[in-house]
Parts: structure tokens; sequence; C-alpha cells
């Protein structure tokens, strides 16, 4: 056992062995990296591989090219050679060319847009004007410090984008592209718009934003076919008198600037609907006589100490006014006359008292008047919101006594237009003794506003006369909005030529006339917030009407009628109780873009109405189904039609 032992601790030896010598390892090659760092200057190869074929032939076959966000410094020598026919197509023989057709050179088209935005170029080659067919050019943020004089060569240019580049003038030749309508030099370094500009004669929108402009050229009003002028964000301090010559412009955006004054004739811009020129230097507003079309004035954040009584009387459509952040101390009476008015900010001013005519004004939804020392409205009801404060004055308008001066509000001014109506509510829509009064209707504000508008007055009818009166002075629009009408005033048929926009919300209507079939030429019609249950089958002869609102009734369907209503593009049914959709009445209102048909009674969504392409807005939140759940309608309507269609059985 001993020698067992032995022996296996002979083999078990603790005693270290000498390692036998290894080889040295020779050292591993270093691989070699084809891809370049992260930041290194760009190669002109680089900037050349990224045109592959495949693009060039995409390119080819669609007239699009889109080489966005590829890191370019330079554009690919080949892309100014895109319109020649390429080497393959000109090797090619006919049997080649027949079993590819679709690359064969009568197949291609010639580039006509061309996106090199979000890249790095600072120049581009003169060889641009080899692209002469092309209509739209973007090249948004870049690094350009310049352009060649040759881009005056694409004579089909009709869009061009530079916007978030380097540039401080632009070459002459540009000025001269004949059919250019739509320039964007925004976030760029221009301390001056070439007087050249004004050569752009079919110029319809220019934006000059972000930029370091201290004034306008004088010949820009030659610019008579711009509908929108977009210079916000930058240091102009005076506008050019000729700028009232663009009789087509309708959106002009002044917004930080250091503009003093506005042109007293801003008027004979008749067509400008938004007006924005906030944070300026301001201190007056001029009273916009002519601009009728006006529906947005922005002038937050100026000096402005008053308003106008007669810009109240000359902006019969305007929907926002933002005056928050000025020096205004009163309102005058006259807002009142701001029928359409939606939204009035006045927050942070030095106004004390609220004129309760600002309780007449029936489409009011939205009141700030935060930071003003108004002493005759507790704080807790200003912090209820708007229609609390209009609640109180609205109480106390009817509390006020009758006699002359009763309506004023205790801010100094006449109260004729209450005391008249308050004649029409006590006759049931006449005076006591039978006779209209003689200021009522104002054939004046008729014949200039074209409105005929009498809100919250509690009227049961209205005298014949009315619309006699208002027939004569060519008015166009009826608003009788919150009042207590049982169905449309007879004297309406004396209009059934002229009128185009018909509101009776928020009124007691259950009957709906056969004599509204008359109405050729109604385009909206709003009859939300009535009683009524069905529309007489003469309705659907409206074939002039745009926009419907029937919303806050109590229908159970949507009327059959308007199943024939082949012009109608906006139907507002929602808050009713209706139950099915008639998919096959919907698809024959082919002009449908618009439905909304919240809160109701629907059960079941039909599938096949996921084919109504037509139907880019659809509202159905707040009825009972269980498909599409809410996760799918919080997502629009793209989601909800393709969730449908979806879901068409095959």
């Amino acid at each position: 056992m001993s020698e067992e032992k032995g022996r296996g601790s002979a083999t078990g030896s603790r005693i270290p062995r000498s390692n036998p010598p290894q080889r040295p390892i020779p050292p591993r090659p270093r691989p070699n990296y084809s891809f370049q760092p992260v930041f290194h200057e760009r190669q002109t190869r680089e900037d050349d591989a990224v045109l592959t074929k495949q693009l060039w032939k995409l390119a080819r076959r669609s007239g699009n090219l889109n080489l966005s966000n590829k890191g370019l410094a330079r554009v690919p020598q080949k892309l100014y050679d895109i319109n020649d026919v390429d080497e393959d197509s000109k090797a090619a023989n006919l049997e080649q060319l027949c079993i590819k057709e679709e690359d064969a050179w009568w197949n291609q088209v010639p580039i006509t847009n061309l996106d090199l935005s979000s890249n790095t170029l600072s120049r581009l080659s003169p060889k641009i004007e080899n692209l002469m067919t092309l209509t739209v050019l973007i090249l948004h943020d870049n690094a350009l410090v310049e352009l060649p004089p040759q881009i005056g060569k694409l004579e089909k240019l009709t869009r061009l984008n530079l916007s978030h580049n380097k540039l401080s003038q632009l070459p002459r030749e540009l000025f001269s592209l004949p059919v250019l309508r739509h320039l964007n030099i925004s976030y760029n370094e221009f301390t001056e718009l070439n007087p050249d500009v004004s050569d752009l004669h079919m110029l319809e929108w220019l934006d000059a934003s972000h930029n370091k402009l201290q004034s306008l050229p004088g010949g820009i009003g030659f610019l008579v076919r711009l509908t929108s002028l977009l210079l916000p964000y930058n240091h102009i301090k005076e506008l050019p008198p000729d700028l009232v010559n663009m009789r087509v412009l309708q959106k002009l955006d002044l917004m930080q600037n250091d503009i003093i004054k506005l042109p007293d004739d801003m008027g004979l811009i008749r067509k400008l609907e938004c007006l924005y020129i906030q944070h300026n230097d301001i201190k007056e507003l001029p009273e916009f006589e002519g601009n009728e079309a006006l529906t947005e004035v922005h002038a937050s954040n100026n000096y402005i100490t008053s308003i106008p009584k007669g810009l109240c009387t000359n902006l019969p459509h305007l929907k926002i006014f933002d005056l928050r952040d000025n020096q205004i101390t009163q309102l005058p009476d006259e807002v009142c006359l701001l029928r359409n008015l939606q939204r009035l900010d006045v927050s942070n001013n030095s106004i004390s008292v609220l004129p309760v005519t600002l309780s007449s004004l029936a489409h009011l939804v939205n009141l700030q008047v935060e930071g003003n020392p108004i002493k005759t409205i507790r704080r807790d009801i200003i912090q209820c919101g708007t229609t609390r404060i209009l609640k109180v004055l609205q109480d106390r308008a009817q509390a006020q006594p009758k006699e002359k001066g009763g309506a004023n509000g205790g801010s100094g001014s006449g109260g004729s237009l209450t005391e008249t109506m308050d004649a029409l509510r006590l006759g049931g829509g006449q005076t006591n003794d039978g006779i209209m009064p003689e200021n009522f209707p104002d054939r004046y504000k008729l014949r200039h506003t074209h409105t005929l508008a009498v809100n919250l007055e509690e009227l049961t009818n209205v005298p014949d006369q009315v619309f006699e009166i208002a027939r004569s002075e060519n008015v166009n629009v009826v608003d009788f909005a919150r009042n207590k009408l049982g169905t449309l005033p007879n004297g309406l048929q004396y209009m059934r030529d002229l009128v185009k926009e018909l509101v009776l919300s928020h009124n007691l209507i259950s009957f709906v006339p056969q004599f509204i079939s008359q109405f050729t030429r109604i385009t909206f019609l709003n009859l939300s917030n009535n009683l009524l249950k069905e529309l007489p089958k003469e309705f659907g002869v409206l074939n002039t009407l745009r926009e419907l609102n029937i919303a806050n009734n109590r229908f159970d369907c949507i009327p059959s009628c308007l199943y024939e209503l082949q012009r109608l593009e906006i139907l507002v049914a929602s808050e009713n109780h209706i139950k099915e959709l008639n998919v096959s009445g919907l698809k024959a209102m082919s002009c449908l873009a618009t439905l909304d048909l919240r809160n109701n009674d629907i059960e079941f969504i039909p599938p096949i109405l996921g084919n109504l392409t037509n139907i880019t807005h659809l509202e159905l939140i707040g009825n009972p189904f269980r498909q599409p759940r809410h996760q799918i309608l919080i997502k629009g309507t793209e989601s909800i039609m393709s969730y449908l269609r979806d879901r068409i059985p095959t």
C-alpha cells in the first residue's frame, strides 16, 4: 500500500515542472474599416454616391426627387444632367427595352419637384439652369450664403423655399421668374428686401419672417396678387403707403416688429381676413372702414388706449379680437355691434367698467377680463368665467329703467338699441301701438353691413316690415339667434332671393315651413338648439347649401331630404337622438367632407362607412356603439375609416 501511495504521490508531486517553451502569438491584423468617422470633411465622391441608380430611375419615372436630410455638402454633379437620357437607355436595344419597358426613355418624365432640404449646402452650381423643368425647388435648412444668377433661368418655377439659410440678398435674376407664386425666405439674414421683388407679378404668398428687415420697399404694393404677407419677427417701423394696393390680401402678419401706426386707409385692403399686429408699439387702431371681411384682429402687447366706435360698426364679421396687455381704459357700448364676436380678450388693461351691451353678443363664448381694475363685478364672479359674467351683465341690462339712457350701463352713452328691442319684445315683435319704432331697423347699419341681427331679445315674432326694409337695403345675412321664435317668421319670404346666411339657433322652433325651399342663394343655415323632429321634404331642393347645423334638436334619424343636398360640405347633427346611419344616403352626398354625429344614440357603425373617402372629418364620440372603441375614435378620422374598411366582409 505504501508503495502504491508512493507511486501515487510521485505522480501527484507538488514539485513545479518547467513549462514547455510557447511560440509567440503573432499580432492580429488591424481591421480595415470602410466607414468614415462621424465628423469628417464631406468628400465629393460621397455626395455623388447619394444619387443612386435606384433613386435616379424612380425620379425619372415620377418627376420627383427627394434628397432631403442626406448630409450633402454639394449637390451631386450627376443631378444636373438628370433630364438627359441615361447611358443604359442609350446602349440598350429595342428587345431589352421592351422586356423592361418602365425604364425605357419614352416612359421617362423630366424632373419637376426637387427637394434638397436639411443638408449642409453652402452654394449651388450655375448648372442649376439645366433643370429648366423644375416647378418646385425646396432648399430650406441648409447653409446657403448666396444663389447663382442662373436660378433665374428656371422659368417654370412656381414654388421656392429658401428658409433657414444664411442668405442676405437674392440675385436680381430671381425676380424675373415669370410664374413664381410661393416664395419663402424666412429665417435668413436679410436687412432689406430688394425693390425688384415687385417684379414677381404672379406672387401669391411671401414669407420673410425672422430676418432683420428695417423697412419694406416702396414698390411692394405692385404685388397685387398677394394673398398672404408674413413679416413677423423683424424690425420694421413703418409701412409703405402703397401696401394698401394689395386688394386681394387675406392674411397680414406683422407680429413682433417696431410698428408705431397702421395706415389710416387700411380699408382699401377689402379682402383682409386675418391681421396680426401683436408685440409692436401701436398706440391707436384705425376704424377699418372697408375691412368688412376681417374675422381676426390680434393686437395684444401694444400701447393702445381705446377702441374706436367706428371700428365696432365697420367689422360685422369679426370673430376674434385680442387686445390683452394694452392700456385700454374703457370699452364702448358699440362693442355690441360686433355681432359675430366669439372671443374677446382685454385682460391686463385698465378697464374699470364692463358695458352691459356685452351681454347682447349672442356668439360670445370666450371673454377674458382678468388683470383689470373692474369695480362693478365681484372678483369671484369674474373667476367663474364667461357665462357667469355675461349673465350678470344681462340681468343688469334687464333691470335698468326703460327711459332714455337706461342702456348705457353707466358708461355715459345712449341706449336706443335696447329701448327699441324692449318695445319689440313687449309687443310680441311689434311696439305697443303696432307701429315700428322710427329708429329700427337702422337703415344705415343694414346698408353698411348687409346684416340683420337681433339677438337675446326674447322675440316671439318679427314684423314683415322689418324684412321689407332689409330687402330694400340688400341684406344677405339674417341672424335671430337666442330668441323665442316658434318657427321661421313669415316675412323671411320677402328675402328668399337674397339671403346667403340664416342663423336661427337657440330658439323654440319646432316647425320649418315649406317656403324654406324658395331660398335660392342660401349657403349656411344654423337651426341648432331648437325643438325640431323633422324637416320638410322640400328642404332637399336647396342645392346651394354648403353648411347645415341641426345640432341639439330632437331628430331620431338624419332627415331623408338631406341626402338630396348634392353640394352640402358640412353637416353638424350632434346632440340629437339619431339611432342608425343610412350609409347609402350619405354616399349620395358626394361633397360631404365634415360629418358630426357626437352624442347621439347610434348603436352600430356600418363598416362600409369607411368607403366614403370624401369624408375627411368624422365625429362619433358619445354614442353607445361598442366598435370602434374609444381608443380608435380619439386617433381621428383617418384611423376610424381605416378601422371600418378593414372590417368590410370580402
